[in-house]
């Protein structure tokens, strides 16, 4: 099989997108990109900053500009935030344009792995742990219907994880 010029990853925040992005980038000689952190180089803003403002609905429009952009580049690794799944059209850019890889986590992983961070404003709630819960049951599905593959990251290093990945797509 042929080395892929476009692997997307999406998955839950916390899930390990980005560093597992990296990774696979770095050893599979692509370029890596995240979608988020493009948003904040073209708006000149942070994410919650982009929410307080625009409110989601806001940022998913931003999202989806960005992620019809980059989803057209060759050579590239992609992390997308894990809301990406909610718009159709991400959802069909995603799964026309490239492999898309659904990394895998439990609300319970992505909480341990997120709590202290305070720039994801979806989880700014009194209670983190049950809006994840929430937010893994509206967009489970739709990770399962965008993926190509799924792997877990539960539990595992980013390391075994991009390993996984690169024995399954290459």
């Amino acid at each position: 099989m042929a080395k892929p010029t476009r692997i997307f990853l999406i998955g839950p925040m916390g899930a390990g997108k980005t560093t597992i992005g990296r990774q696979l980038a770095n050893q599979l000689g692509l370029e890596f990109i995240d979608s988020d952190q493009e948003i904040q180089a073209r708006t000149g803003v942070d994410i919650p900053t982009i929410f307080e403002y625009e409110g989601e609905e806001g940022f998913r429009d931003r999202e989806e500009v960005v992620i019809d952009d980059l989803t057209q580049i060759e050579q590239r690794v992609l992390a997308t935030g894990g809301g990406a799944v909610v718009r159709p059209a991400n959802r069909q850019n995603l799964s026309a344009r490239g492999i898309v890889v659904y990394l895998e986590c439990s609300p319970e992983q992505q909480y341990e792995r997120t709590y202290r961070d305070r720039k994801r404003p979806l989880i700014q709630t009194d209670d983190p742990l049950a809006s994840l819960k929430e937010l893994m049951s509206d967009r489970e599905p739709l990770y399962r219907e965008t993926a190509d593959y799924v792997v877990s990251t539960e539990g595992r290093s980013a390391a075994a994880v991009a390993r996984e990945i690169l024995e399954r797509i290459t």
